[in-house]
């Protein structure tokens, strides 16, 4: 017996500028397994769209009329309690960045990115892996000491023997993770499979007591491990 086809990941946009969201809904339409349900030029529209779409991720510019779109954030969130959000934005700004992972944002993208490097990170953050732009990684310590608010077990400084606890092979995977690469992309480049590297990933964040990759990037730029 055949598998059952996957279904497309249904996708709401959220940006003020018509010619961008019409672009990028033909964009995502190349790739099968993404399919836009939805858009929205305002806050407003945005939760009633979310409300009546119930998608399965949201991409979410920080500029919309009248409010930045990390305020908006946990609205979207209470209205589609299972939603991913990821932020696409040309905001390079750290303060930025801290208030859309204090709102539990999956991910933060910029408007520079790549078609093909968004639709790998709609995936990923659909696995529930944290997606930070490259450019926006060496900000990640300020954006966590700033953001006094994140909600973390470990608080923001973690003791170094928490590291300490890590095995020479975590903190091999705990250094890939800090460069924002995917499961696979660490798997190649240590050889080992990619279903391994997951097992390690998971064993990482429970010794470090954190809930997310982006913490845990956090944690290993404060300890010098990146």
């Amino acid at each position: 017996m055949s598998a059952a086809p996957q279904q497309p990941i249904r996708i709401l946009v959220i940006d003020d500028h018509t010619l961008f969201r019409r672009g990028l809904t033909a964009l995502l339409a190349r790739d099968p397994l993404l399919r836009v349900v939805g858009d929205a030029a305002d806050a407003g529209e945005a939760l009633r769209r979310a409300q009546d779409l119930q998608p399965d991720l949201i991409l979410l510019d920080n500029h919309l009329p009248g409010v930045n779109g990390v305020d908006v954030l946990p609205a979207l969130r209470e209205a589609v309690p299972n939603v991913r959000v990821l932020m696409l934005t040309v905001s390079e700004d750290e303060q930025d960045l801290a208030a859309a992972l204090r709102g539990g944002a999956s991910g933060y993208l910029l408007k520079t990115i790549e078609g093909d490097a968004l639709m790998v990170a709609i995936v990923r953050a659909m696995r529930g892996e944290s997606v930070v732009a490259q450019e926006m990684t060496g900000k990640l310590v300020a954006a966590y000491r700033d953001a006094a608010a994140v909600s973390t077990p470990a608080g923001p400084v973690l003791p170094a023997s928490k590291v300490a606890q890590l095995s020479p092979r975590e903190q091999e995977i705990l250094r890939g993770v800090a460069r924002g690469a995917s499961n696979k992309e660490i798997g190649r480049d240590l050889g080992i499979a990619e279903t391994t590297v997951k097992i390690h990933v998971q064993h990482v964040l429970r010794k470090l007591d954190v809930s997310s990759r982006v913490q845990a990037a956090v944690i290993a730029s404060e300890h010098g491990l990146v």
